[in-house]
């Protein structure tokens, strides 16, 4: 078993109701004058009233920040740290997907020491001291709950760069799996099928560690099976609060192991065609499992184990998980084909040079090259 450093900084709150919690943990870590980070629709929703009422009714002074979207960029960060200075604001929320957290964790960055979000790229450059946050998700997909790591698009290429530092993790996660009943259908669909992703990836990258893979595992245990409930019925409570939990768990198995190819192959397409992450790794997730095959058949194979069936057996493992994953991402109404989203076949061999170099392809069990990622996109073509 090879040596690994594991440790925890976010303390996690989870519950029906548990948003009510805002407000100790808020008087906890001393916030007096909060950036409260949402994006739009959760203005719609009327979660973000919810979460300044809480937070003024504990005597905090609540400022809203929504000038950004999906996939948040640098000038949707640095439009955020430029609106907070002023305010002298000393705490941060993050409520909603992953791009109102990692929006807060980017505004962040800027906010403790100047620069543009680009010097942040990388691990452990943060400059000066952070303000703590808290980190309240309302879907169940990217984890940024549990995780140190900005993912942040350079606004002019698109591409995305991940910022990370220890003081980058949210101090508090709550978890409230009411907040997810307002998701649209097209969002469960696409959140959740990300955060299976991250359950099959971080199971079995390079990087992966035996504590990693214990939160991998329970990850999958709870998102395979209650991904289907959500998608039959978007009321039931007790699988949403799963699949928020499933979340959460893969996000800290990310932290410690990364993702793979599957994320290196859809981060082009986000960048080049504005595909959501979510939609482009519900189109390659599968076709990655494929075709890393063998060099993982023991790690998909842990994982048909939990999904409770032994159908595979005498087949091999690789194609049994991505068949089954093909049958979750159509239930889902996810799109099966690259083509269908506007994807050039003139362009495929571009999107598989810029999948090869990126920085999660060193984790995947078979090394990603080129010609791979070719293989790949042709499949999902």
């Amino acid at each position: 078993m090879k040596s690994f450093v594991f440790e925890a900084t976010t303390r996690l709150i989870f519950g029906a109701g548990s948003v009510r919690e805002l407000a100790p943990a808020a008087r906890e870590l001393g916030f007096r004058r909060t950036l409260l980070v949402s994006d739009p629709g959760l203005v719609e929703s009327g979660h973000v009233e919810t979460v300044s009422g809480i937070l003024a009714e504990s005597g905090v002074r609540v400022h809203r920040f929504h000038d950004f979207g999906p996939d948040p960029d640098s000038r949707m960060v640095e439009r955020g740290a430029k609106f907070a200075r002023p305010l002298e604001i000393d705490s941060l929320v993050g409520l909603g997907g992953g791009s109102s957290m990692d929006c807060a964790k980017g505004i962040n960055f800027l906010l403790g020491g100047g620069g543009t979000i680009h010097d942040y790229r990388g691990y452990g450059r943060a400059r000066g001291r952070m303000l703590p946050m808290i980190g309240i998700p309302t879907t169940t997909g990217t984890g940024s709950e549990a995780q140190s790591y900005a993912i942040i698009a350079d606004a002019r290429t698109h591409v995305k760069m991940a910022c990370g530092d220890p003081q980058a993790a949210f101090r508090i996660a709550i978890l409230d799996p009411c907040l997810t009943l307002s998701q649209p259908a097209d969002v469960s669909s696409a959140t959740g099928f990300d955060a299976l992703s991250h359950a099959v990836e971080s199971y079995c990258s390079k990087r992966s560690t035996a504590l990693s893979q214990s939160f991998s595992r329970e990850a999958w245990w709870l998102l395979e099976r209650n991904y289907e409930r959500v998608l039959r019925d978007p009321t039931d409570l007790e699988a949403r609060g799963a699949m928020q939990l499933g979340a959460f768990y893969a996000g800290l198995a990310i932290e410690n192991s990364s993702v793979g190819a599957a994320h290196a192959c859809a981060n082009p397409l986000s960048a080049r065609y504005r595909t959501p992450h979510g939609v482009a790794i519900g189109l390659l997730l599968s076709p990655v499992v494929r075709w890393t095959g063998t060099a993982a058949e023991s790690a998909f194979g842990d994982l048909l184990h939990l999904s409770g069936g032994n159908s595979w057996k005498g087949r091999d493992a690789s194609g049994s998980l991505a068949g089954r994953l093909d049958e979750l991402a159509a239930l889902a109404g996810l799109p099966r084909e690259l083509r269908s989203e506007g994807v050039l076949e003139g362009d495929l061999e571009i999107l598989a040079a810029e999948a090869s170099s990126h920085w999660t392809v060193e984790f995947n069990p078979r090394l990603l090259t080129s010609l791979g990622a070719m293989e790949i996109y042709r499949e999902a073509w």
